[in-house]
């Protein structure tokens, strides 16, 4: 289990949390588009000028120094081309930049990573012509792991591109070692002594090593730094989140209670001169069950408002975090406490990295103990309960409970989530009116699917980020 619980939150760290979409835009639309475009673009003319009509390269590579067709120039041949491709493949990915707004955001985040692994591509062919492991273009390479670490705010996908982007140098560095014995074998014995007793690859062990540690370490300090301002991002937000939901239920307690007291006593006078009137009116039976009626009516308006006040009680609770799983499981328990006689058997499935909810903990119980009681009372105690906790889309979580108890006609299902209606002897019909209450109250929905003699199953879906909806 502690393997486990182990291997778990690795898996965690490693995934770390994504910022929202507007966030990663905003990001990716001042590196890339507004920096990195004019940017790239000044690059792009300064490497054409000398790979096309400066003999920089020729001098640094030593192109036409000993034989007709040296490795080094087959190579420089090579990357010349890259860089007419290169050219070509920005050019698209600058007008896909400029109209990113009309693009999807999945596909964004491609051509992103896609232009930063292309980019590390052509620093590594340069790298090979001009040195290799000894390339001052190695410096290239922290900046490119930075300027991923600032366009992409996902941890994950950073860490694969600085990796990409260390094997990139790597792979330049050892294609430069295969061509430099590729030369030797066309060099006389002169300068390959000559080359021997320079001790040249003794010289350049040093600093390769040294190059390979640090691009490693930049990568690690990159995906460190992000990891840290995710968790103090989300930290940030959960707070937002818990005061946003405790003033919503304040207003609404608030809102709620001065609507119910308001009309309380309007509705109070009416009924009075209503009983007034019944007693002293003795014209006919129409008039009296007309009367009767005003006054069942009042009763009916006083018990709504009865009930509307106790949304005055949402401003007494507190909004927590809390795991849907615990919760889940404290129903369970509550419902089904160990020791009692009941032969019911609950299995339990749950998806690991459920967001935690933003909610008032009795709310929330209330939802699954009513729905628990509603499948116990319905299997009288016996048979099997299936709670399946999971992910849905829009950032909700998913809670699945279905019993095999005998189910519920059609007539029944359109009718089951309204107040006082019941179909036991002894019900009141309010337990999942309240599941309904509850879960609308935090912008969720709840359904049931049923049929006779197939059980049933409820299905509650609640947003881990939402807008509490004031009910109408």
């Amino acid at each position: 289990m502690i393997q486990l619980a182990n291997d778990i939150n690795l898996r965690a760290l490693l995934k770390g949390s994504a910022p929202g979409e507007h966030y990663q835009r905003d990001r990716i639309r001042l590196m890339e588009r507004n920096i990195g475009l004019p940017a790239k673009a000044a690059v792009i003319l300064v490497l054409f000028y000398y790979l096309f009509f400066s003999n920089w390269f020729e001098d640094v590579t030593g192109v036409g120094a000993t034989t007709d067709t040296p490795p080094r120039e087959i190579a420089l041949n090579i990357v010349r081309q890259f860089f007419l491709v290169y050219v070509c493949i920005n050019t698209g990915v600058a007008a896909l930049l400029l109209g990113m707004r009309q693009i999807p955001f999945a596909a964004v985040q491609n051509i992103v990573s896609a232009s930063a692994w292309i980019d590390a591509l052509l620093v590594a062919a340069l790298t090979l012509v001009t040195g290799g492991f000894d390339s001052i273009l190695f410096w290239v390479f922290p900046g490119l792991m930075v300027r991923n670490a600032i366009s992409v705010p996902v941890a994950t996908r950073q860490l694969v591109l600085n990796i990409i982007v260390t094997g990139c140098y790597i792979t330049a560095g050892l294609l430069d070692v295969v061509m430099g014995q590729w030369e030797s074998r066309l060099l006389d014995d002169v300068v390959l002594v000559a080359m021997q007793e320079g001790g040249a690859s003794e010289a350049a062990a040093e600093p390769f090593f040294l190059r390979i540690a640090l691009l490693v370490l930049v990568t690690l300090c990159c995906y460190g730094v992000q990891v840290f301002m995710e968790k103090q991002r989300t930290a940030q937000e959960e707070a937002r989140e818990l005061q946003l939901r405790q003033e919503q239920l304040q207003a609404a307690g608030r809102l709620a209670a001065e609507i119910a007291h308001q009309l309380k006593n309007p509705l109070g006078i009416i009924n009075n001169a209503a009983f007034t009137l019944q007693r002293t009116v003795k014209e006919g039976k129409t008039i009296t069950q007309q009367i009767s009626i005003i006054r069942e009516e009042v009763d009916r308006s006083d018990r709504i408002l009865t009930e509307l006040m106790g949304y005055a009680q949402l401003s007494e609770g507190k909004v927590e975090k809390l795991d849907v799983r615990d919760e889940l499981d404290h129903a369970i328990d509550q419902v089904f406490p160990k020791g009692t006689s009941y032969e019911t058997k609950v299995l339990k499935d749950y998806s690991p990295g459920i967001p935690p909810l933003m909610i008032q903990k009795g709310h929330l119980s209330e939802v699954f103990v009513n729905i628990l009681q509603n499948a116990r009372e319905a299997m009288e105690g016996k048979g099997t309960i299936r709670a399946t906790v999971s992910t849905a889309p829009d950032f909700c979580v998913k809670v699945v409970i279905e019993d095999d108890g005998p189910g519920m006609e059609q007539r029944h299902i359109d009718k089951i989530f309204e107040p006082y209606f019941t179909t036991k002897e002894k019900g009141t019909g309010l337990g999942l009116a309240i599941v309904k209450h509850n879960t609308e109250l935090y912008n969720g929905k709840v359904s049931v699917e049923s049929e006779l003699g197939k059980g049933a199953r409820f299905t509650v879906l609640l947003p881990a980020k939402t807008v509490i909806r004031f009910r109408r």
